[in-house]
């Protein structure tokens, strides 16, 4: 499914931040090409959006490179991104967290 647009949301950008500044601690670079992998898998949602298998509600895009889930819905057209979370978290925090951010 083709969608008009990715949008992410300011809880899934401070996701970004914060896996960057991991990296960045642990080898200087790094932090950078984390960033630049997640970005080109948040791209790829223009294309493949709706097609990854849906999680504690949302759909999530493993990325490619580092332990890491894009967690996504589509509707009217729009991709939008909820968070971006470490796979090494307890599944139980996650699943908590999904829910937090998107109670109405």
């Amino acid at each position: 499914m083709r969608v008009r647009d990715v949008i992410v949301l300011r809880e899934a950008v401070e996701d970004l931040e914060a896996g960057r500044d991991f990296y960045d601690r642990q080898e200087t670079g790094v932090g950078r090409y984390f960033l630049d992998c997640l970005l080109s898998d948040l791209e790829s949602l223009r294309l493949y959006a709706g097609i990854h298998p849906v999680h504690f509600g949302l759909h999530r895009l493993l990325s490619r490179r580092f332990p890491f889930a894009i967690y996504y819905d589509v509707s009217d057209g729009l991709a939008r991104v909820t968070a971006v979370i470490d796979m090494r978290r307890d599944p139980a925090w996650t699943r908590r967290e999904l829910g937090e951010r998107t109670k109405p």
